[in-house]
């Protein structure tokens, strides 16, 4: 019996891993076709844009010594003497100054770091408005996206340190007394991450984490929450959207390249006020408020991490249209408009008290604003049911010879559009352009997603009848937004220069 039952688990899970690996036949729903739409592959853009910082990360390793102590590294100082400065900040102006390409890959890495979280929150934002943890499985799979958004912040807070800059330490040190702030398990916590209280032992901590605890966790999870087979049908559109985001990411990081502040330990370089990376600047202005405490400011967050991993349970509409759901969304649209409104305050005004009179000033409009606009959508939600214009499949309409119009179109193909085609072309050609200014390796990287949309834009399909056409071209967004990406690259690069 228990014979049975564990062969059977264990072809259940043999059947799951190959399924999402891709290696059985057929495709999924959500699989079916392959066009990409940004809106739908913000998923896609996020494993590419994670797999970017790894191979990023991995070549930087080559470089980095995760040391408080001086080195040998030359870093300003006569060769052969000791540093005055730690390693671990002398060995990142050494891949700044000294390795061919070191300050593009590290501005690179910090700028794509940035990008993994933005679209982390895009992606989860767009899940929570079209209801994605309603579907079958996805609740499960929601849970996994907020824990991948919380690891991520993880490896956001632990990467900040290792240039070991007294900016970066600062930050650290603020954002160790806010976690001892969370109850029962702070101190905890802070022990966690500080060690026995000497800066060696939190940079060894900070940069086993990130390197490997971290990222370990966030690919398990990536498998995990994947409900999509990687193969074949999203590989194409996974690599053409990723060499443009590859190309762009190293064409920003060529013209503004990240300026290395001073090492830790050298006071004198140091703004007066520490402000951390953005996406903890809403938590950090949010202590600046008068009679909020950073115990509360840990625990409302806390309480929203929380919020978001019950939601599913919570959210019991049987409406699937995000309109039917006032309350929800009115609760997404003012939690957006307060991370922006207390992201950009954090920026301008950091570490000013805030008094409860300009709070509700500052904060009254966003959430009035936003019930007006949930309340508009809400009446016109009603108003199309009761209409019938709401969850109504419209009847297919038949053709003269008995056939439906979806039939008559797949057995008589519309001419496919070249529009597309010459976009892309247009683009190839722009992106030519970057070689006049010395941007070899971005353009290597869209040229290569140019020639993956030239092939999948002239692929042939084989009919029921036996002969071959033309397949539709891909959607147009994608030359549109290479192209669009390109121009902006070399005006870019114009005005820093020009300037």
């Amino acid at each position: 019996m228990f014979e049975e039952r564990f062969n059977r688990a264990l072809d259940r899970t043999w059947a799951w891993a190959r399924w999402q690996v891709g290696l059985v036949s057929g495709s999924s729903r959500r699989a079916e076709g392959a066009g990409f739409r940004p809106s739908l592959g913000t998923g896609a853009l996020l494993l590419a844009a994670f797999a970017y910082q790894v191979v990023s990360g991995g070549l930087l390793l080559l470089y980095y010594q995760p040391s408080v102590y001086p080195t040998l590294t030359l870093c300003g100082q006569s060769p052969g003497a000791l540093s005055s400065s730690p390693a671990a900040w002398c060995s990142t102006f050494y891949i700044v100054h000294s390795v061919p390409m070191g300050a593009v890959l590290l501005t690179s890495h910090l700028y794509g770091a940035y990008v993994v979280i933005f679209l982390l929150l895009v992606h989860l934002f767009r899940g929570y408005y079209v209801g994605a943890y309603r579907q079958p499985g996805g609740a499960s799979s929601w849970a996994l996206g907020v824990l991948l958004l919380l690891l991520t912040l993880g490896m956001g807070f632990t990467g900040y340190l290792l240039a070991y800059t007294q900016l970066s330490y600062n930050a650290t040190e603020v954002s160790v007394t806010l976690l001892q702030s969370i109850p029962w398990t702070g101190s905890a916590l802070a022990n966690l991450v500080i060690g026995d209280g000497t800066p060696q032992s939190l940079l060894s901590r900070m940069f086993d984490a990130h390197v490997i605890l971290l990222p370990a966790a966030v690919a398990l999870l990536i498998f995990l929450h994947k409900r999509t087979p990687l193969f074949p049908q999203v590989f194409l559109a996974l690599a053409k959207w990723g060499l443009l985001y590859v190309g762009i990411l190293l064409g920003v990081a060529s013209i503004w390249l990240w300026p290395l502040p001073t090492y830790a330990g050298n006071s004198t370089g140091a703004p007066a006020v520490t402000v951390p990376a953005w996406y903890f600047l809403w938590l950090f202005k949010l202590v600046d408020f008068v009679g909020v405490s950073a115990a509360a400011a840990m625990l409302f967050a806390a309480l929203l991490v929380l919020f978001f991993l019950l939601l599913p349970f919570v959210d019991r509409s049987p409406n699937p249209d995000p309109r039917g759901r006032p309350v929800f969304l009115f609760f997404g649209n003012s939690l957006m408009g307060f991370f922006i409104l207390m992201t950009v305050w954090g920026d301008v005004a950091p570490g000013v008290p805030v008094s409860p009179i300009e709070a509700a000033l500052r904060i009254g409009p966003v959430l009035g604003g936003n019930a007006f606009a949930v309340a508009l959508f809400y009446r016109r939600f009603r108003r199309d049911v009761l209409r019938g214009k709401v969850a109504r499949e419209p009847e297919p309409q038949r053709t003269p010879d008995g056939l439906s119009e979806d039939a008559g179109r797949a057995q008589n193909p519309r001419p496919a559009s070249s529009m597309p085609t010459l976009i892309t072309i247009a683009g190839l050609v722009a992106a030519l352009f970057l070689l006049a200014f010395g941007l070899v390796v971005p353009c290597l990287f869209l040229l290569a997603a140019f020639l993956i949309e030239l092939a999948a834009t002239s692929r042939s399909v084989v009919t029921h009848a036996g002969t071959s056409r033309v397949g539709p071209p891909s959607p147009s967004v994608f030359p549109m937004l290479a192209c669009g990406a390109t121009m902006i690259l070399l005006l870019a690069l114009v005005l820093t220069v020009a300037v």
